[in-house]
């Protein structure tokens, strides 16, 4: 049984001028530990779809599945990773790291335990008392995702989280967001429009159309060494054949 199943789900949005269909029957499975990222044209309702999935907005019809319940019901099972960092600058690393646990009431000593081996395991020990004005881009999303993993979420949310840094920390942050899900062993969706981003970290890419939005392709992304970063996939022979398939998927009738 796949762990997220999204099953004929469609969205209207309604104004004063009228309605708006925003997506049209979208279909589509998420495996365990799979990382997928939906790619579309802008303004395709790639984030509404996010939203729908994570079960923030409720469709106009159809459903979402997690693990054959509905995805409501799971809430607790859910993580999510924002463009934006949205650290507390009046607190310290380690105060922004537990605050999802102390709002839970799950904050105890094999909570903070866990918060100690994460920040440990990723870099962050010595800046625990740091404020993020003292962190660098990457370094703060690295603390988000953190604060995020320490609730224990059994799948990702990501809604284009390197959007916000310049280039060359796009690169690096997207090389340690990987490790973290891949060592962490999380299921991730990501929302994205860099089909770059998209062919370095994700396992499949669901391409939508344009709006009304429809899924137009499923594209496996598997390279021959699996043990490639993120970085080094961009500098493989294989690349180019991912992006332009991408690219002709993403322009074709999309015009």
């Amino acid at each position: 049984m796949s762990l997220l199943k999204i099953s004929d789900v469609s969205m209207n949005y309604h104004s004063i001028k009228g309605e708006t269909q925003a997506l049209n029957n979208v279909n589509f499975k998420v495996n365990e530990g799979e990382f997928i990222s939906i790619l579309g044209p802008s303004g395709c309702g790639k984030s509404t779809l996010l939203n729908i999935m994570n079960g923030l907005l409720e469709p106009s019809s159809g459903y979402v599945l997690y693990k054959g319940e509905d995805i409501k019901s799971n809430l607790d099972k859910i993580g999510y990773m924002f463009q934006k960092d949205h650290l507390f600058e009046w607190n310290t690393v380690w105060e922004n790291v537990i605050l999802g646990l102390k709002i839970k009431k799950q904050l105890n000593d094999e909570s903070k335990d866990r918060v100690n081996e994460l920040l440990d395991a990723y870099g962050l020990l010595r800046f625990k008392n740091h404020y993020p004005s003292e962190l660098s881009g990457g370094m703060r999303q690295r603390v988000a995702l953190i604060r995020t993993l320490a609730l224990k979420p059994e799948i990702l949310f990501l809604d284009e989280p390197f959007s916000a840094l310049d280039y060359q920390s796009r690169l690096l942050v997207c090389d340690d967001v990987y490790k973290i899900i891949k060592t962490e062993k999380k299921t991730a969706i990501m929302v994205t429009h860099d089909i770059a981003e998209a062919i370095s970290i994700s396992q499949k890419v669901i391409v939508l159309t344009k709006r009304p939005s429809n899924v137009k392709a499923e594209i496996p992304i598997d390279f021959e060494n699996h043990n490639l970063t993120p970085f080094e996939k961009r500098r493989s022979p294989e690349f180019s054949g991912y992006f332009n398939r991408l690219w002709k998927e993403l322009n074709d009738g999309n015009e």
